[in-house]
């Protein structure tokens, strides 16, 4: 069984089980977290949402937060000696999917 999530203005496929990367909740180590906006529902019967599947939520228990590898942001513009050089990490949450109730 398969659910469609929608969270941090992005949409996830997940399964029981799974470990997933999504953007920051703010949320403790060790914590439980539930999705409500669940968009579609797959198994033997697909359940698609308009726009969500009424009462079908997922279960998901927060393994850690942190930060992103760093990635370079580098602006520069030829014979003016404009040049910028910017670091940029993102954060993020990990979760382990608990239960996907449909």
């Amino acid at each position: 069984m398969y659910a469609i999530i929608a969270t941090g203005g992005k949409q996830y496929k997940v399964s029981e089980g799974d470990i997933i990367t999504i953007e920051k909740l703010g949320v403790e180590a060790g914590e439980k977290v539930t999705f409500d906006q669940v968009l579609a529902v797959g198994g033997d019967k697909i359940a698609v949402g308009t726009p969500t599947v009424a009462g079908a939520t997922v279960e998901a228990s927060v393994l850690r937060e942190g930060r992103a590898k760093k990635i370079i942001v580098y602006k520069y513009k030829r014979k003016t000696g404009y040049h910028k050089k910017n670091g940029h990490r993102q954060p993020y949450t990990q979760l382990k999917i608990e239960k996907i109730n449909a």
